[in-house]
């Protein structure tokens, strides 16, 4: 699921007529001053200012005030963005009129799972601990072409002791509510509270949504940059992570930063999953090894060799990192070796130095450990393979005393990793295959007669000799798609002793180029 901020599920109210405060989301302590001063000017006493944080309880956490002047609405912003929740800095606060509430209500639009539909909850009586008040909360029935049963919805209303003469706003906004969800394709729309105030409006003082991630592309209009259920906005990493798995649909990637603690002896690692259950379990026992992990990522679903490799860098991307542990399920039906290329070209191209140990259970795992090992060897750390025999908890010990070795030998944590591009690429003696996620290299200068015999071997009909020459053995537009197999090229010539392939397959956001 895609959440909104607060002030964004606002806008998508108003535009179909929910009441909300008067307010505007600001970046900058200057911008809170110029807004609260606006809205002071226009006749509001307070103003409260709150951080826009995808986060349960934010008055405890400091993340609610409320000001009188334009200068202390200002100073209560400035502490405010210097705040993080979790790792995650805030970006943002909402400057907003002060409500004068006289009743509260609570109303949530959601997908119930089980009966494949959609469902309305209505609690005469909102604001914070509503789970307790469960035996007060209304479920209404919501037909997703017909919309609220009307008569259910007085009926509900008559009983609940609230002046009649608000019951005809209610209703509207109620049912409002349920149309925001239908038309933006929600997953949730919870307003808490919805109020009532001493003057009779009925307004949504705080609201909370989340979109269907397959429905986000038909609704530009939201501004979500990703489809992900994340509990922190996109960093940047993420986003880049996302442009990848929006533009290679061969198998699934996932790419998600984790909280740190950011002690002085926290050992982070990144972290490469496969199979969400198996992930999960891998995830377990490197955790109890003592380690903390710099992210989760999921590439599964048979996914490229390409794909894995631009997942294995987004990884090393990461600050701070001491290791690099992958390991998830050990009865996938994905072919194993497509992740041992992209990882062995990952490592190779950064010139890891840093502990990795990688389970690669599942089909033709036996290859799969003989060419990550084999393609490795060259490396300044030992890059260790396992199979499906072998458990997580028994993967997670080795690479605890892998990293335990590692940094008595005088091994710390390091900065970003860069790739390091061979001087053959882009030069006039090279030849070059164009793909449609790179180009693929050859230098021409040291391809012998043993290094062509080699690349045509290992090319999968790819590429054929012809008088010397390495050329295309497809079409153009069948060669452009071949960024797999010209990775399999690159690591096996690598293994052989011949590195004169390389797929220069540079990721937006992160290479220069």
């Amino acid at each position: 699921m895609a959440r909104l901020h607060e002030y964004q599920g606002k806008a998508l109210l108003a535009a179909r007529g929910i009441a909300v405060p008067r307010g505007k989301a600001v970046s900058s302590a200057d911008e809170a001053r110029d807004a609260a001063a606006a809205l002071l000017r226009d006749g509001c006493t307070e103003v409260v200012i709150k951080i826009q944080a995808w986060t349960t309880g934010r008055a405890a956490l400091g993340g609610v005030a409320f000001a009188s002047t334009a200068e202390e609405a200002a100073a209560h912003a400035s502490r405010m963005l210097a705040m993080s929740v979790g790792n995650f800095p805030v970006s943002q606060v909402l400057i907003e009129e002060k409500l004068p509430i006289a009743t509260e209500l609570f109303v949530s639009v959601f997908i119930d799972d089980a009966s494949r539909a959609p469902a309305m909850l209505v609690s005469l009586s909102g604001g914070s601990g509503v789970e307790e008040r469960a035996g007060k909360v209304h479920r209404l029935p919501a037909d997703v072409h017909t919309g609220l049963n009307d008569h259910v919805l007085a009926t509900i209303l008559r009983g609940s002791g609230i002046d009649e003469k608000n019951h005809h706003s209610l209703a509207v906004a109620i049912k409002s509510t349920f149309r925001a969800a239908k038309e933006c394709e929600a997953r949730s729309v919870e307003i808490n509270p919805l109020v009532i105030t001493k003057d009779g409006r009925v307004m949504a003082a705080d609201c909370r949504v989340t979109i269907d991630d397959y429905a986000v592309f038909r609704h530009p209009e939201l501004g979500i940059d990703i489809a992900r259920e994340l509990d922190h906005p996109p960093t940047e990493l993420e986003r880049i992570a996302y442009r990848v798995e929006q533009g290679d649909h061969r198998g699934t990637f996932f790419f998600a930063q984790l909280q740190r603690r950011g002690t002085a002896d926290e050992l982070v690692i990144g972290f490469h999953g496969a199979g969400g259950g198996g992930s999960m379990m891998s995830m377990d026992a490197i955790t109890q090894e003592g380690f903390t992990l710099a992210n989760f990522c999921d590439t599964s679903g048979n996914p490229s060799s390409a794909k894995v490799y631009a997942a294995a860098r987004i990884i090393l991307s990461q600050p701070g990192l001491i290791g690099y542990f992958g390991s998830g399920s050990g009865v996938a039906s994905q072919e194993q070796y497509h992740s041992a290329y992209g990882l062995a070209k990952a490592f190779n191209e950064v010139g890891l130095d840093l502990p990795a140990v990688i389970r690669l259970g599942g089909n033709s795992e036996d290859r799969a450990v003989e060419i990550l090992e084999g393609a490795c060897k060259h490396l300044k750390v030992k890059v260790e393979g396992y199979k499906k025999d072998d458990t997580p908890t028994e993967v997670a010990q080795r690479f605890h005393t892998l990293v335990s070795e590692w940094r008595r030998a005088g091994g710390t944590a390091r900065d970003v990793f860069k790739r390091r591009v061979p001087p053959f690429v882009g030069a006039a003696s090279s030849t070059s295959f164009r793909l449609k996620r790179g180009t693929a290299w050859i230098d021409s200068a040291k391809c012998d007669a043993t290094s062509r015999a080699l690349v045509v071997q290992h090319a999968g009909g790819v590429l054929k000799d012809e008088g010397g020459r390495l050329v295309p053995a497809v079409p153009p537009d069948e060669l452009a798609e071949k960024d797999s197999e010209f990775i399999a090229v690159e690591v096996e010539m690598i293994r052989a002793g011949h590195p004169v392939v390389f797929v220069d397959m540079p990721i937006q956001g992160i290479d220069s180029e």
